[in-house]
């Protein structure tokens, strides 16, 4: 008897944390869509034609092609380790304060700002956010990044 409680407790419990973690399909993806895709969609350059021709790019409003979960992932884990990090923070993980250039696109108020930030980091894993870029940051930090499909 106490083996079958125990079994669905964990069942339970293993489903009620299953249902909180943010998915890139569930919640990514939709804020996404809402506030990245018109500068990093489909018509955007992939990040190496992107980083030979910049200037152009950006003069035309285009960043780097994150139109998809790998397109995305890139920039959060490799090659382009913590680049969303670094882009999308508010700046209290900086020594100025700065927030990243891509933080006021999160939301049209700082409320909603900060409500799609907590979003991200969530998404990412506990404590793995980081500013950090690849050669700098440890196999045990990349571990921390879970960032589910």
């Amino acid at each position: 008897m106490k083996t079958a409680v125990y079994c669905a407790l964990l069942t339970l419990f293993s489903t009620i944390a299953y249902a909180e973690q943010k998915t890139y399909r569930k919640d990514i993806r939709p804020l996404w869509e809402a506030r990245c895709a018109m500068c990093h969609g489909v018509n955007s350059p992939y990040v190496g034609e992107f980083k030979e021709d910049k200037q152009k790019f950006i003069a035309h409003s285009q960043g780097p092609r994150m139109d998809t979960y790998a397109d995305l992932v890139s920039f959060v884990s490799w090659p382009d380790t913590g680049a969303i990090m670094r882009r999308l923070d508010d700046g209290k993980n900086t020594p100025d304060g700065k927030p990243g250039n891509m933080y006021g696109h999160l939301g049209t108020n700082e409320a909603e700002r900060q409500k799609n930030l907590a979003l991200f980091k969530e998404w990412l894993g506990k404590d793995a956010w980081t500013l950090k870029r690849r050669a700098d940051i440890t196999k045990e930090e990349l571990d921390r990044i879970v960032a589910a499909y």
